[in-house]
């Protein structure tokens, strides 16, 4: 079997040598099923224009070395910035999805679109700084809401009083001058996950607990969005048998208004214990809390009955915990007993339920990583070769 037969244009090469399947033009042909010649004729069109590199010496598979094909660092830069309540964090990398710095700047996800995207650009600006042999040509924003598609506007955000309706890529487009791309928060981390992961689980579901609770969705080895780009927003599912509490859509029992860090943070403050954020719930739980280790479980426990029935529908190989409860082992715990209870075995057998392994920086490096995508796709570059 031939398991890249329809990727045969200069640019579906590119994508191969992009997404870590062939280092050679051997691995090339063999994905393909392209006779050498014309991936001799294809890879050469892709190294005079400046997509990719040849140099140094690959793995051999017997006889002499192939050399090595990899991206071409062109002398460019994308920034993938994903903004959250307090915070924004900002990850600048190059061509081939390598890091060159990245930072954690404070914002107010509050104020007016237009005065935290501007923030938003300095920042991206000034952290260009350190590289000035290199040209932005695109930002990735991550933003905690739904997202329409294709319009890319953020519909109904429970956190960003002014931002219904707004088109955010837009914006910071007018200020950047280079094309911007919005997305949802958890569809960013599923999207850094898969890329961590090496693109190999192509059925995957990932949870980003934090203040909120959503959900990304890798189907068939691609992101899925749905028909309007609001899949897997599970923020305002009902809860079964959970407390009758308001949610800010104005429903009760919703898993966001029932099981969030802001309702922990919430339960706390009732009980006469203050704390700002979710970071501070889970280092008291971190430090053995009573009140918050047991409050994080109940919201584990809340969160997994939800998702099981998402594992039983879907049957994913993976399922992923990220955002700032999955490092709190109550809630990781709490999630693992009701998929686990709630599903069958048949759902559940193979499946690996971990944490994630892309630490703060994986909205922002999942968005980035989807600019590149859009920038470097196949017909994109088919598209330029034809014009050049």
């Amino acid at each position: 079997m031939i398991p890249f037969s329809h990727l045969t244009t200069a640019g579906g090469i590119f994508s191969l040598i992009r997404d870590g399947y062939a280092s050679s033009r051997a691995d090339l042909a063999r994905l393909t099923g392209l006779a050498p010649s014309t991936i001799t004729l294809r890879v050469d069109e892709l190294l005079s224009h400046g997509y990719v590199s040849e140099s140094g010496q690959g793995a051999s598979r017997g006889g002499r070395r192939p050399r090595a094909l990899t991206v071409a660092d062109a002398g460019t830069y994308v920034a993938g910035v994903d903004l959250g309540g307090r915070h924004a964090t900002i990850v600048l990398s190059d061509a081939a999805g390598v890091v060159l710095s990245s930072r954690r700047t404070a914002i107010d996800i509050t104020r007016s679109p237009e005065v935290v995207l501007r923030g938003v650009h300095r920042e991206i600006l000034d952290a260009g700084l350190a590289h000035p042999d290199r040209t932005l040509v695109g930002i990735g924003l991550s933003v905690p809401g739904p997202v329409s598609a294709p319009e890319g506007r953020v519909i109904s955000p429970s956190r960003m009083p002014g931002w219904n309706g707004i088109d955010p890529a837009a914006v910071l487009g007018g200020l950047a001058g280079v094309p911007v791309r919005a997305e949802n928060d958890a569809n960013a981390v599923a999207f850094a996950e898969f890329i961590a992961g090496g693109r190999r689980t192509r059925q995957m579901i990932v949870v980003k607990a934090g203040s909120s609770i959503g959900l990304g969705i890798i189907a068939d080895g691609a992101l899925y969005r749905g028909a309007r780009g609001l899949a897997g927003d599970v923020s305002h599912t009902a809860v079964a048998d959970g407390p009758h509490v308001l949610c800010s859509c104005g429903r009760f029992g919703c898993l966001d208004a029932v099981a969030g860090g802001r309702s922990i943070v919430a339960a706390l403050a009732t009980a006469g214990l203050v704390v700002d954020d979710v970071s501070e719930v889970a280092a008291l739980a971190r430090d053995a809390h009573p009140l918050a280790t047991r409050l994080l479980r109940e919201s584990g426990l809340r969160t997994g009955a939800v998702l099981a029935t998402i594992v039983s529908f879907f049957n994913p190989e993976r399922l992923v915990i990220g955002g700032g409860l999955s490092a709190v082992d109550a809630f990781v715990a709490g999630i693992r007993s009701s998929v686990y209870d709630l599903c069958l075995p048949m759902s559940t057998a193979g499946l690996d339920i971990v944490e994630s392994a892309s630490g703060w920086e994986a909205g922002a490096r999942g968005v980035a990583a989807l600019v590149l995508e859009d920038l470097l796709d196949p017909t994109t570059i088919d598209r330029a070769l034809r014009a050049a």
